[in-house]
């Protein structure tokens, strides 16, 4: 099954922000494949080294588990980017500039699963 994931949140609610990519790294585990996309404030987990220091309360922090995986795509919102002041050059390499287009088409897959945070 493809999950395609919308998250919102960004570091100032750590346990919000990595929400998503918990359930993305299950979703992997269990041999899914995930399309991730961080809209609004959640741009800010994708600066290179940002999302590491985040420290969830309860649930253990997946970012790497997400963001290294094969059968993952994490795409991050250009135009929320570019309206948080962030330069797309501080971003982890690993992750993909992409727009609401590139949301849709993975969600039009005939086996994605829609999940928002």
């Amino acid at each position: 099954m493809h999950f395609v994931i919308s998250a919102t949140y960004g570091p100032t609610d750590p346990t919000r922000a990595m929400l998503p990519f918990i359930f993305a790294a299950t979703a992997l585990q269990e041999g899914g494949k995930v399309t991730l996309m961080l809209f609004a404030d959640s741009v800010f987990t994708a600066v290179d080294g940002a999302a590491v220091r985040l420290v969830p309360v309860g649930p253990p922090n997946k970012y790497e588990d997400v963001v290294g995986h094969a059968e993952a795509s994490v795409l991050v919102c250009k135009p929320c980017l570019e309206a948080r002041g962030l330069d797309a050059a501080k971003l982890d390499k690993r992750v993909k500039l992409g727009g609401m287009s590139d949301f849709h088409s993975a969600a039009k897959q005939p086996d994605a699963r829609v999940i928002n945070f």
